[in-house]
């Protein structure tokens, strides 16, 4: 089984998404012996936005890997309502006409099934389904949807920029879920 382990957040060791990937990552390491994992980290190493340069073989590159991924987690801070850019550069070379969706007499129909996209998304504030303002998870659920992925879940870390004791609970709450679902997947 390959897992592709993509982090998104400028923020370094002090990053709630990375530390929320990071758990999620370990859980899969402890229930899935001899798992292989690709780590990409695209803060330390951003993919450039597209242009008429030719970066054909690195993206080609990085399409790969999202298609040969069985498990792919994310983490995704929020970012000024939406996900980072860097993030959006990664998903403008996963979402390839022919590759990974294609247009039919009906609309687009993904191509990528069968992959199951776990996100951990970190945000400053809290934000009910479906909330005027939240383009992150809304964007990610879409896009993935549009892909053909539909096994999506978020473990959200929420209120993080509204005190450190939000901040503290937040995470804790994220991490905790993490938690709970390892122990039912056991």
């Amino acid at each position: 089984m390959k897992l592709l382990h993509i982090d998104s957040s400028i923020l370094g060791e002090t990053s709630a998404s990375r530390k929320l990937t990071g758990e999620i990552v370990a859980r899969w390491r402890d229930r899935h012996p001899g798992l292989q994992v690709k780590y990409l980290d695209l803060a330390a190493e951003a993919l450039p936005h597209f242009t008429v340069t030719d970066e054909s073989g690195r993206n080609a590159a990085v399409l790969q890997d999202f298609l040969d991924a069985d498990v792919i987690v994310i983490g995704a801070p929020m970012y000024n309502f939406s996900i980072p850019s860097q993030l959006k550069a990664w998903i403008d070379r996963v979402t390839v006409a022919g590759e990974t969706f294609r247009y039919t007499e009906s609309g687009p129909k993904g191509l990528a099934g069968g992959k199951q996209v776990i996100v951990g998304i970190s945000r400053g504030g809290v934000y009910a389904p479906d909330a005027p303002g939240e383009f992150a998870e809304s964007y990610l659920k879409f896009l993935f949807g549009f892909l053909g992925i539909d096994s999506v879940t978020f473990v959200r870390a929420e209120g993080l920029a509204l005190s450190p004791e939000h901040r503290r609970t937040g995470i804790a709450s994220a991490l905790a879920v993490i938690e709970g679902s390892a122990r039912q997947a056991a």
